[in-house]
């Protein structure tokens, strides 16, 4: 296993609730869903984390137990929390948000001093050639 979630400890090879841990993050959701901001719902919990940190724990579906991990979270008030953020982030103009690629500028004209030399290996031939280029237009 590579990372054991915020609120759970190993013990024995067995996920047990670290109990100072799974307070805090009950009290982060009340705290959300109480209107605060995720990093200030967070630091309020006292959970030191930035706001895409605190987003991810509320996203954590292994608080809702599952075969490994014991439940932290009930499943109406986790149900809650995601509709708070789905809403909040509608609101934002944040949901279905597309990056947008940035056109990639190939110039296709240029200009090349002399070629004098010519080399057997292709790759230093290329390097060559590139290095002859003096100017370049779109």
């Amino acid at each position: 296993m590579g990372h054991t979630p915020f609120g759970y400890k190993i013990e024995n090879g067995i996920a047990v609730i670290d109990q100072p841990a799974a307070d805090k993050l009950r009290q982060l959701y009340k705290n959300y869903l109480s209107g605060m901001s995720l990093s200030k719902a967070a630091a309020a919990a006292g959970i030191k984390t930035y706001h895409g940190t605190a987003k991810r724990l509320m996203e954590t579906a292994h608080y809702l137990g599952d075969g490994f991990y014991p439940a932290i979270i009930d499943k109406g008030t986790y149900q809650k929390a995601q509709e708070e953020r789905k809403r909040r982030a509608t609101a934002l103009g944040r949901n279905n948000k597309q990056t947008q690629m940035r056109k990639i500028q190939i110039p296709t004209h240029f200009h090349m001093g002399e070629v004098t030399a010519l080399y057997d290996n292709p790759v230093k031939q290329a390097e060559y050639l590139y290095s002859r280029i003096e100017s370049e237009s779109k």
